[in-house]
């Protein structure tokens, strides 16, 4: 197994809306508490803090000799191909030495097909009044089956 310290930051696009960002926070709890990796800080490509440049520096701080960016994005778009690598090597500029990569995003990971089949059915199953809101809906109200009449 490698032993390398390695920074791991996770990139969403960040939001105006506070609960949005609130959601990284809580997921990079999660894979905190089921990956092997111990540095772990999440990150903002705009719109709100922390900035991929806090997380990388914090993630040096921690003791990280390398930072992987893994972006919490489904498909590569624009923002894969060049504005997290470009906020990510403007970043590094402040730890020369410190080598660093972006990851792919999630993509057509296998596992994507049973996330959604797990949403749509819990999605309906609380639609059916058997099931309460899920983490995402919970006090919107919104997980319902709409008819336009």
């Amino acid at each position: 197994m490698d032993t390398i310290p390695t920074g791991v930051i996770i990139v969403d696009h960040g939001s105006s809306r506070p609960e949005s960002n609130e959601m990284l926070l809580h997921f990079v709890e999660m894979f905190r508490r089921h990956s092997r990796y111990r540095i772990v800080e999440p990150a903002h490509m705009e719109l709100a803090e922390p900035s991929i440049r806090t997380a990388f520096a914090r993630c040096v701080q921690r003791g990280a000799q390398r930072v992987v960016v893994s972006p919490y994005f489904l498909l590569p778009g624009k923002h894969w191909y060049k504005d997290i690598p470009a906020l990510t090597a403007e970043a590094a500029r402040d730890f020369p030495g410190v080598p660093h990569m972006v990851t792919a995003p999630i993509g057509l990971h296998p596992m994507m097909a049973q996330v959604i089949e797990s949403r749509i059915d819990h999605c309906l199953e609380h639609a059916a009044g058997r099931a309460p809101e899920c983490d995402v809906c919970l006090g919107t109200d919104r997980c319902q089956m709409n008819a336009t009449p």
